[in-house]
């Protein structure tokens, strides 16, 4: 079965096709074709290609939308100069990452015309998010037609996070509105969690864990028995850490003397809510601290020529993670390992290194020669004696979306049988 997966991100719209069989593997399976979209390149939306043979290309795209920009990518699946497919009815299914389910969805669940409703109104939590999504979902519909399509939310995962941690201590009518704490990166901390018991050969109902997913949106999370109980992100993934150009948390008080100085200047309120949106979710983190970038790779570089702005965006960054994985810590009765992952968790030596040693206090001993080695697997960098593991697990967000898509259909295929 071909199923393709769209992964909407917050600067980003990655496409990937899997070809699933049975057995499914164990370890998740390099797709046949993958390609992204990057709207981050100040030249305007840029387009990558990697086909079946291993060569990629990068060509700028001249489009007047971002559905333009989608109907392009997928069309490179049939026609593009690394097709890998005759044409799109070669397409089983398509399955797409959803931030944002609210209290609605708990798994994976085919798209129909309420599920569309529900993404969309949803986007009053993750407006940065929800409409790539439904981009996504829409650009499909009209290059693929009646294929069957999936969503998987991230919130998904942490359904089960107790009342204290998921109610804000707000008005108790905050709760009855659904204004709670939700969670968010469940794709990536329930692929991550599995993979750390295969690693430790543990049993997932033993295993005590923190996970980091730090990419240019960052979150942590505190899994026993393979649930959430803890995470810092909330109600939308702009709470908790500070990330590539969100904010994470700050004081509310702030918003407020913001509005009232505003509204006493004649601004109307439309354009201070989107002057407060734009400021906390895109020029705030590491580009609102350093002035230079999101990018964690250009800010420790900016770092080791004295860039001290760059210095300090790095110093708040680690400390906010440290100070999360510690309050995490409290939310569990032992801790057996700490796991990095994501863009910057995998590929950041000096982020892992900082990290550790501040929580040293927590058992952690890293080994620094571990930490430097060349990633790109699942690997141990504590040393021997450390009483907590710390491990990097590269996510495969694309791969378990496929692998649920193929379930949730395989299952609805074999009732179908039956009946």
């Amino acid at each position: 079965m071909q199923i393709l997966v769209l992964n909407a991100g917050s600067s980003s719209q990655k496409c990937a096709l899997f070809d699933l069989t049975e057995p499914l593997p164990e370890a998740a399976s390099a797709p046949l074709w993958r390609a992204a979209i990057d709207w981050t390149n100040p030249d305007g939306a840029q387009l990558s290609v990697k086909g079946g043979d291993g060569e990629s290309t990068s060509t700028p795209l001249q489009v007047g939308s971002h559905l333009e920009a989608l109907e392009h990518l997928l069309a490179q699946l049939w026609q593009g100069e690394h097709r890998i497919i005759d044409s799109p009815e070669a397409i089983a299914a398509v399955g797409h990452r959803v931030v944002h389910g609210g209290p609605h969805y708990r798994e994976a669940t085919v798209i129909d015309g309420q599920v569309k409703r529900t993404i969309e109104a949803m986007a009053a939590f993750a407006p940065v998010h929800n409409p790539a999504a439904l981009e996504g979902i829409r650009a499909v519909e009209q290059l693929l037609g009646p294929v069957p399509q999936v969503a998987l939310f991230d919130t998904a995962f942490h359904r089960d996070l107790p009342d204290r941690a998921a109610v804000y201590p707000g008005p108790y009518e905050w709760l009855d509105a659904d204004i709670r704490r939700y969670g968010f990166h469940g794709i990536s901390y329930a692929y991550c969690t599995e993979r750390a018991a295969r690693f430790l050969e543990r049993e997932l109902s033993s295993l005590r864990l923190i996970v980091c997913h730090l990419g240019n949106g960052c979150s942590a999370a505190a899994i026993a028995r393979g649930k959430s109980v803890d995470t810092t992100m909330g109600f939308t993934p702009l709470e908790g850490l500070m990330m590539g150009s969100r904010s994470g948390s700050v004081d509310p008080s702030i918003l407020i003397y913001l509005l009232r100085q505003m509204t006493q200047q004649g601004q109307p309120p439309e354009k201070i809510a989107d002057y407060l949106d734009d400021t906390l979710n895109k020029a705030s983190g590491l580009k609102g601290i350093s002035g230079l970038t999101s990018d964690m790779r250009q800010i420790t570089a900016a770092l080791n020529t004295g860039n001290a702005r760059a210095g300090l965006a790095f110093d708040i960054y680690i400390h906010r993670l440290v100070s999360a994985i510690a309050a995490l810590r409290t939310s569990l009765d032992g801790l057996d390992a700490l796991v990095f992952t994501a863009g910057v968790g995998e590929n950041s030596a000096e982020v892992r290194a900082h990290t550790c040693e501040r929580l040293a206090f927590l058992g952690l001993q890293l080994d620094g020669a571990k930490n430097q080695a060349p990633g790109g697997s699942e690997r141990d960098i504590a040393t021997p004696d450390s009483a907590v593991r710390i491990l990097v697990i590269p996510t495969q967000e694309d791969w378990a979306i496929a692998r649920e898509c193929y379930r949730l259909l395989s299952a609805s295929a074999a009732d179908k049988r039956q009946r």
